[in-house]
């Protein structure tokens, strides 16, 4: 692997991580939101869309870190997914399920800093 983790190059990378994670889940919010919704065909388009999106930007993350790393992250899209979710489908979160996301998160920080 290419020697590119200066400070800089780190912080564009997480952004680009971060940004896949999102498109993912709000990839997955627009599929749910296709079958409730009368407008299917558009909202499943665009949720194919932000899904493919999510997965171009994560291969080119990928082909400048280690999968070990970089595949602890994807726990992110699950915690977006959640919380969009929530705020707008409006799906209630249980307390354990808050749990399980500030586990994840914990552990996507640790992983992250490693």
């Amino acid at each position: 692997m290419k020697n590119i983790l200066s400070y800089k190059n780190i912080k564009f990378y997480l952004i680009l991580i971060v940004l896949s994670t999102i498109l993912g889940a709000s990839g997955q919010i627009l599929f749910k939101y296709s079958f409730i919704n009368q407008y299917f065909i558009y909202f499943f388009i665009l949720g194919l869309s932000c899904y493919g999106l999510a997965t171009i930007i994560y291969f080119f993350v990928l082909s400048r870190f280690h999968l070990s790393w970089l595949y602890s992250f994807n726990g992110l899209t699950y915690i977006f997914a959640i919380l969009l979710a929530h705020f707008i489908l409006l799906e209630q979160i249980s307390p354990l399920r808050w749990l399980g996301i500030i586990i994840i998160t914990i552990g996507v920080v640790i992983v992250g800093l490693s």
